[in-house]
């Protein structure tokens, strides 16, 4: 049986399924394809219990947690209103093909809904075809804009 609650970080028990799961999200090649640094282990969860816009499911199979979308709060100003982004998210791989992807995703959606979004967005490797027919199944699409001035592009900057 599969079940997708809201994390509540003041719980031991859900700052530790958080830890762990993204550290194994972090290790898989799909990830970072390297653990998460102890510092950041250590740190982790302050800092999300910080940021105001944090919002975090964690789903579970036969009690134990196997999958997490950890969400945040942005604004669209174009339509007035908030928007969430799934930021990470991931399913332990023995426990891939069972529905629990589908499941969290049915999770974020109903978040965004409860929080008035006009949209979840999310950014996805070219290449993870399995991730990419998930996201296409629950909705999702290329979200490129493009105008005279060509297409829209998603950029980065480590800081």
């Amino acid at each position: 049986m599969i079940k997708v609650v809201s994390a509540d970080l003041e719980r031991r028990e859900h700052q530790r399924a958080v830890v762990e799961l993204l550290d194994a999200y972090a290790r898989d090649p799909k990830g970072n394809g390297k653990p998460l640094d102890e510092d950041v282990k250590r740190e982790l969860i302050g800092r999300l219990q910080q940021h105001p816009t944090t919002h975090i499911l964690l789903a579970y199979a036969d009690d134990q947690p196997v999958g997490i979308a950890v969400c945040f709060i942005g604004f669209s100003t174009f339509v007035a209103r908030p928007l969430l982004n799934l930021h990470d998210f991931a399913v332990l791989a023995e426990h891939r093909g069972q529905g629990i992807a589908r499941a969290l995703m049915e999770a974020v959606e109903a978040k965004a809904r409860e929080l008035d979004c006009c949209k979840v967005t999310l950014e996805v490797d070219e290449h993870n075809q399995r991730a990419r027919r998930l996201y296409h199944a629950a909705g999702f699409g290329r979200s490129e804009r493009v105008h005279q001035f060509g297409k829209g592009l998603f950029l980065t900057k480590p800081i």
